[in-house]
């Protein structure tokens, strides 16, 4: 948990408030930075089949045979079929898998060359929604999340020359799915970031954490854990600043290890400083690019090393609207993050899920402070404890991937969850959870609760879960789904007055280039959509705890919720930019608005 500090060791500090410290390191389920290591992407046209019945591991078409005698003959073949760009889903490469919901297999050979001294891993940055892996038609892993990463080691199991990897892949929601049944984005399906097969040596440094140690913004602590569990010397180098440390770890492979630094320059929002971190230990070496800041809360302020920062925010899908398909690339990164730049925010929620490291990385490099959250959004069934299992192990995978991330400051657990017994243990479970591993973020969730009271002619929310957040966020679709019981002018807010509280959702559904009365809700207008706009902003001034905003949403997103025959068609159209990149009026106004609060 968050400690409170005494007013004179915040004085000493230079701030106050609420400070963030780190965890218990319980060990990460997948190697750290794999894009620091000696790696071959296995991306490509991958051949797949189509296996709309489930008939697939029924017939073992993971072994892939042919026949071998006249008398033989089998009902698949691999070859001579569809074939699937990797990464990349489904939905958007072929026209009859648009709504396709169910299993695909895929598959594809691979050469390899393993050594006696070496070991090799295969590594999936994600499979949407569920997998099973096989090579050379053994099962060796399965995996359940569309939006966090897994590995499994294939030292002893790899041939010499060619390997065939199959991985079976099934998008079908289901009741004990994370998200469930129905939620408000397209379900794509396949194996949508990239596949790697990754050689280390057979002792390596297979997980760190390196930040500034608790509440010193000149001291760097760094935890330490090798693959194999004996007593060896680590090396810790920052070069620019003339730092290179050794630790030794425990009979366990474990160590911690906390140094002084001079000249430390912090990464701050718009002002990214990144040092080139290098971690070796034998014939092992893995670099990394790693800023330092710190966080905390002052009452109702966010601090980012100590200073107040309001959170001028944005949120968008792991969508390229104009390809009708999931983001995967480092150009996607930079498209999607180039137009948030645009709009002058200094904070990106990345809604709904854990999005692919090539945004994380590069909304660093830019000095973009990030929320990432898991997708508990919506009809989770709080009461099966297998779901609760799948959700904690969701946010261990996104915490393990990105805390050394210094641009991610919030981890987000919830997305709009109704209030219960059931809901606050799962809830309370995921805290847990997360501060067991990393207590250097600040905990964050999203609800959209708050009512106008008609007594006090306030606008209030009674959800005592709220108490367990650092940050509370709030989605309030004003003039969309709740017609003004007052002016904007008057709408004043008393909800979790002693917090930090951020505008997470709020906007409404416009055709880009459709004209309309400002006044008319139904007009699907520019001009309507512009109008509740600056409605909302006008709000916001009347939140005596506002430390962010951030509308919904960048980019108009495909989604089947969304089936109004003319004006969505399976678009859903709150979105500043259009599905083909245009800019909305509303833009403009949010893009002013941003220019005022910097």
């Amino acid at each position: 948990m968050n400690r409170k500090l005494t007013f004179l060791s915040a004085l000493m500090l230079l701030f106050a408030g609420t400070l963030v410290s780190w965890g218990t390191d319980k060990g990460s389920p997948f190697m750290t930075n794999v894009y620091g290591r000696d790696y071959q992407l296995l991306n490509g046209k991958w051949n797949v089949i189509v296996d709309l019945y489930d008939q697939g591991e029924k017939m073992e078409i993971f072994k892939n045979r042919t026949p071998q005698k006249n008398e033989e003959f089998y009902e698949y073949s691999f070859e001579g079929g569809l074939r699937l760009n990797v990464p990349g889903d489904w939905n958007s490469q072929i026209p009859e898998l648009k709504y396709y919901e169910g299993t695909v297999w895929y598959a594809r050979h691979f050469d390899a060359d393993p050594q006696q001294d070496e070991r090799q891993f295969l590594y999936f940055g994600a499979v949407s929604y569920r997998c099973q892996v096989y090579l050379n038609g053994e099962k060796i892993a399965t995996h359940e999340g569309g939006f966090t990463p897994f590995e499994v080691e294939l030292t002893g199991k790899l041939r010499k020359g060619d390997n065939f990897l199959t991985v079976m892949v099934n998008n079908r929601r289901t009741t004990d799915a994370i998200p469930a049944l129905a939620f408000d984005w397209w379900n794509y399906g396949g194996i949508t970031r990239d596949v790697m097969l990754i050689t280390t040596p057979r002792q390596y440094v297979r997980d760190y954490f390196v930040r500034l140690a608790d509440n010193d913004s000149r001291s760097v602590q760094v935890s330490v854990a090798l693959a194999e569990p004996q007593a060896a010397e680590v090396k810790v180098e920052i070069p620019e600043l003339k730092i290179s440390e050794t630790v030794v770890t425990d009979a366990s492979g474990r160590a911690e290890l906390t140094f002084k630094t001079r000249g430390l320059q912090l990464w701050q929002p718009e002002n990214a400083k990144l040092y080139d971190v290098v971690l070796s230990c034998g014939n092992d070496t893995v670099s990394d690019e790693i800023g330092f800041r710190y966080l905390g809360t002052d009452g109702t302020k966010i601090l980012v090393n100590g200073e107040p920062v309001f959170m001028r925010s944005i949120s968008f899908h792991e969508e390229i609207p104009q390809r009708k398909g999931r983001a995967f690339s480092q150009a996607d990164a930079e498209m999607l993050l180039s137009e948030a730049r645009a709009l002058g925010v200094n904070m990106i929620r990345l809604a709904h899920y854990p999005q692919n490291e090539y945004i994380v990385r590069l909304a660093e490099k830019m000095g973009i402070v990030l929320w990432q959250e898991i997708p508990i959004w919506q009809g989770i069934d709080f009461e099966d404890a297998g779901t609760k299992a799948k959700a904690q192990n969701m946010l261990t995978e996104m915490i393990h991937r990105d805390r050394n991330r210094c641009a991610v400051c919030f981890w987000g657990v919830a997305n709009e969850t109704k209030p219960s017994e059931a809901r606050n243990a799962f809830l309370l479970s995921l805290l847990d959870t997360g501060r067991s591993i990393d207590t250097s973020r600040l905990y964050v969730a999203a609800f959209d609760l708050v009512y106008f009271n008609e007594e006090t002619r306030h606008f209030e929310m009674d959800d005592p879960f709220t108490e367990n957040l650092d940050v509370v966020a709030v989605n309030k679709y004003m003039g969309w789904y709740h017609p003004w019981p007052v002016p904007p002018t008057e709408a004043v807010w008393d909800v979790v007055p002693d917090k930090p509280l951020i505008i997470s959702e709020f906007g409404g559904e416009a055709l880009y280039g459709q004209h309309g009365d400002r006044n008319v809700t139904s007009s699907w207008s520019e001009e309507y959509q512009a109008r509740l706009y600056e409605d909302n902003l006008e709000m916001f001034r009347h939140i005596p705890n506002l430390a962010g905003v951030s509308p919904w949403v960048l980019f108009d997103f495909r989604s089947p919720y969304r089936f109004h025959p003319t004006n969505q068609e399976d678009w859903n159209r709150k979105g500043l930019v259009s599905d083909q990149g245009y800019r909305k009026q509303a833009w403009y106004i949010m893009r002013d608005y941003y220019r005022q609060m910097k």
